[in-house]
């Protein structure tokens, strides 16, 4: 017998003895797993109990489920990575993955504490909010003095790989986690970007990320620009000392900055409306699936600056709460709106805290503009388009701010 033919024998008889261990294996697993599965459906645990009443109170079967975990447990071979946390977050990140709904997300404990740090504007990483849109992680808005934002990042750029792992293989809050880290140290992403031919890289180092709510300047005598970086716990006290501020120096215009807001808390966009409206108007209406439910917001009808000229600057990175104060703007005649089509989030998000410290962040409902518009994945469209191109960047201009200053100057 050749070599050749001796090895395919001793091949095949090793074949078959090991898919008949196999098979045997199969025969005995099926009655050890039947036993398991026999104890677990006689015998739930306390919790299991709760959590199959209100199942079957609403129609629905959890069984697999609870088979499903109590055979990991018992039989997985890495026991020591059978953790009951992870597997019951995992299961709820689940649940609402099942959505593909980007703004619906739960949140582990760690993820809440982080999330609750960026609005309030203290976290360590590269400074950019982030989004899933067509099963792609996407550049919402880098923030202002970022390090996201001196890396040349854009809005609307496709973060294709976060240190050679592909991102669309990750959860969102997986590829936050992967971006963010100690100052210092660096991340290098694979960037998408429309107009680009090839995926390049952007290596950025991270830095501590302090965002201020809102910062102003006189641009001339009298024309001042007023930048809202996001809308968070601390814009409306900080935007109304800014406005104070400008009335007392008599100011004969304000440009308003949005650019590269990606949003934040509704009720600051109600806020900074009413420092430009005279009376109490509608500026925004949530519709939830509940009608009963839905929800008009008026300005207060206690307008610092009624009849002041204002611009509103926005840009792909607007988005959310940016996108209300705009089309309000917008329907309402008070002003005009520069720049360049905004990013088109027309959803609300809240937040539910759980007693273990984790949330549930889930989007409930849609906002509708003044003139019943809902611009979710559409964008509003300015008044008045201005690009700023990244050659203006690089070169430190702004044709945006300038074509709004002399929109000003032209009206006094």
């Amino acid at each position: 017998m050749k070599r050749s033919t001796r090895i395919i024998s001793y091949f095949a008889i090793f074949t078959a003895v090991f898919l008949f261990g196999w098979a045997a294996a199969v025969v005995t697993n099926q009655v050890a797993e039947s036993e398991i599965i026999s104890d677990i459906i006689s015998n739930p645990d306390p919790v299991q109990k709760e959590f199959n009443a209100r199942a079957e109170a609403e129609g629905v079967e959890l069984d697999t489920f609870w088979l499903v975990k109590e055979i990991l447990e018992k039989k997985y071979v890495e026991d020591d990575e059978i953790d009951g946390d992870s597997v019951v977050y995992g299961a709820t990140k689940g649940l609402t993955e099942t959505l593909e709904d980007p703004y619906t997300v739960f949140m582990t404990p760690d993820e809440t504490q982080e999330f609750n740090d960026n609005l309030n504007g203290d976290l360590e990483g590269i400074g950019a909010e982030l989004t899933v849109r067509d099963q792609v992680l996407m550049v919402v808005s880098p923030l202002k003095n970022s390090p996201a934002k001196e890396a040349g990042l854009l809005p609307d750029d496709i973060i294709y790989k976060i240190d050679d792992e592909v991102a669309a293989e990750m959860s969102l809050f997986d590829a936050i986690h992967a971006i963010r880290g100690e100052k210092g140290t660096e991340v290098v992403l694979t960037i998408i970007r429309e107009g680009v031919e090839q995926p390049f890289d952007l290596t950025i180092e991270r830095d501590q990320v302090e965002v201020a709510s809102v910062e102003h300047e006189e641009l001339q005598d009298g024309i001042w620009l007023v930048t809202v970086n996001q809308f968070s716990d601390d814009t409306k006290m900080e935007f109304d000392q800014v406005i104070n501020e400008i009335k007392l120096a008599e100011g004969r215009g304000i440009v308003l900055d949005l650019r590269y807001n990606g949003g934040g808390y509704l009720a600051g966009s109600v806020d900074i409306m009413s420092a430009f409206i005279r009376d109490a108007k509608e500026i925004v209406t949530i519709k939830y699936r509940d009608p009963q439910l839905n929800q008009t917001y008026f300005t207060d009808g206690k307008a610092q600056l009624p009849d002041i000229p204002l611009v509103v600057l926005v840009n792909r990175g607007s988005a959310s709460a940016s996108e209300i104060v705009a089309a309000a703007v917008q329907d309402l005649e008070r002003g005009l709106v520069i720049g360049e089509k905004t990013f088109g989030k027309g959803s609300v998000q809240e937040v539910n805290p759980l007693p273990d410290g984790s949330s549930l962040r889930l989007t409930v409902a849609k906002w509708y503009s003044p003139d019943g518009s809902n611009i979710d994945h559409v964008g509003l469209e300015p008044d008045r388009t201005v690009e700023l191109t990244e050659e203006d960047y690089q070169a430190a201009r702004d044709p945006q701010v300038d074509a709004a200053v002399e929109y000003l100057n032209s009206i006094q």
